[in-house]
């Protein structure tokens, strides 16, 4: 072989490895890879190829799958009373992917999860159509129903979130406005004018936000539960009735600045139990601003603030402050300055005092199932941690007990032989408190068992209300009285 032939035949065969070194790649390398890239078009037409499994409350799917009429994409996803839902399910659009349940639990919705492999398997070789697999939640229909009603009939922004004290399991998580998942669920240009329409840019009101998850707000007076927590637990004060060391006015610390009490209320030197009941500034400011940050710090995120949520959704990280002066920890203990917390987050603060200091980990997926209803996965109840003593917990339950019996939070009483504790906050919203505040209030219902049920967050944000009118008490405890009466009813 003469020698340009030589080189003609030494690039070829370099063409050919070249070709089979590529091939090889792409079939054994990054088959994965591509095989579930969301660009590849394969990929999405075997996703909506099937029906999608549901998300189940109470035994009852509240979603359902539907043949598209539009587009080579065969099932569509469907809600049921989607806006109450849509905190818990988020939304499987097949042009806007997925969020929340839908999203996190979705290898088990669709089928494809590696823990139905046996299960797929075995409907392969008998010809059934493959089908997606149930998340079945922690949820109580009715609970939700009296939160998200209770939200829609106040009229502004709110969530309410609510958990099983003994388990940690989420019962209602309920956010205002809300929105329906079926609108967008295609992938139509009607698709994609509503899911615009709701979006922040477009709509002020921002419906697709999980205030019970995403939306951090100033906690007000409702953190003043904390604060009593951290004075009981580093022995600060020991009883719900000694006089606390409480002047009047109270200067906080390193200023010239008094700290307010609202209204003419019976705060020098008050016990904490008084202090609790009417709602004083100046003794919980004080407590905090006498224990130091430090020491507010470590009992805060003990009750979970400073720490993000997964239930299995992620819930945002309530916030409490490092390394504040002493005035600074006055305020942030009475829920301002830089305090912040999700409903969730105060709702898990009631549960630990409700279940005599032990903290749950909060959850709403009970089990997840196969398509002919196999457990593949069951979430058992967690411990996270102990915000205080179970001594003391019943000292700060017969303190929040006498806010509802005879203080401010008299409007989620119950009766009937059930004991509510809790507790109502105002809290400042916009610059030098220019908007409307947040109104509050955190409870948990007591049984005469002795047994608590429930523990409930409610927050409502109301611009058109007129502000006097606006309190815990006022707004939102008597939602908070809804869902506790409905969880105690769904369990007769």
């Amino acid at each position: 072989m003469n020698k340009p032939l030589r080189r003609i035949a030494i690039f070829c065969g370099l063409l050919v490895l070249a070709l089979l070194i590529r091939d090889n790649w792409l079939q054994y390398v990054q088959a994965d890879k591509l095989r579930t890239d969301p660009v590849n078009r394969r990929v999405a037409i075997q996703r909506y190829a099937n029906p999608r499994g549901d998300i189940v409350v109470d035994g009852d799917p509240i979603t359902g799958s539907v043949v598209n009429k539009h587009g080579d994409f065969k099932y569509k996803r469907t809600y049921k009373n989607g806006p109450m839902w849509a905190p818990v399910t988020g939304y499987s659009s097949q042009a806007f992917d997925g969020s929340f349940l839908e999203k996190v639990d979705d290898g088990i919705l669709t089928g494809t999860d590696d823990r139905l492999f046996f299960r797929n398997t075995l409907d392969m070789i008998t010809g059934k159509q493959k089908s997606g697999g149930n998340v079945v939640t922690t949820l109580n229909a009715a609970a939700q129903k009296a939160a998200y009603n209770g939200l829609k009939a106040q009229g502004g922004k709110g969530a309410v979130a609510a958990l099983d004290p003994s388990t940690g399991k989420i019962l209602a998580l309920a956010s205002y406005p809300s929105y329906d998942p079926s609108v967008f669920a295609g992938n139509t240009n009607d698709d994609a004018k509503a899911w615009k329409n709701l979006q922040k840019s477009s709509n002020p009101n921002d419906p697709m936000l999980n205030r019970a998850l995403r939306e951090t707000y100033p906690p007000g007076s409702t953190f003043k539960v904390v604060t009593a927590a951290a004075a009981l637990e580093n022995g600060l004060y020991t009883s719900a009735d000694q006089a606390t060391d409480s002047p009047l006015p109270y200067i906080m610390k390193g200023t010239t600045t008094p700290l307010k009490n609202e209204g003419n209320i019976p705060c020098k030197n008050a016990t904490m139990r008084v202090a609790l009941k009417v709602s004083c500034n100046t003794v919980f400011g004080k407590i905090g601003s006498d224990l130091g940050s430090d020491k507010m710090l470590t009992e805060a995120k003990k009750f979970g603030f400073d720490s993000e949520q997964f239930v299995p959704v992620r819930s945002n990280a309530s916030v409490f402050s490092e390394d504040m002066n002493p005035s600074q920890t006055a305020l942030s203990s009475i829920g301002q300055y830089n305090t912040a917390a999700t409903p969730l987050q105060m709702a898990m603060v009631a549960s630990a005092v409700a279940n005599n200091g032990k903290l749950m980990k909060p959850y709403m997926v009970d089990k997840l199932q196969s398509s002919n209803l196999d457990t593949v996965a069951q979430t058992d109840p967690q411990e996270l941690s102990q915000p205080l003593s179970a001594k003391n917990a019943q000292i700060l339950q017969s303190m929040m007990e006498t806010v509802v019996k005879e203080g401010t939070g008299q409007k989620a009483q119950i009766g009937g032989g059930v004991t509510v504790g809790g507790k109502t906050g105002t809290a400042q919203h916009g610059v030098a408190n220019s908007k409307n505040p947040y109104a509050w209030f955190l409870s948990y219902a007591r049984l005469s068992d002795g047994s608590s049920p429930v523990a409930v967050a409610v927050v409502i944000e109301d611009d058109n209300a007129n502000r006097e009118d606006i309190s815990g008490g006022g707004l939102a405890a008597p939602i908070a009285k809804s869902v506790m009466e409905a969880v105690i009813n769904s369990k007769k």
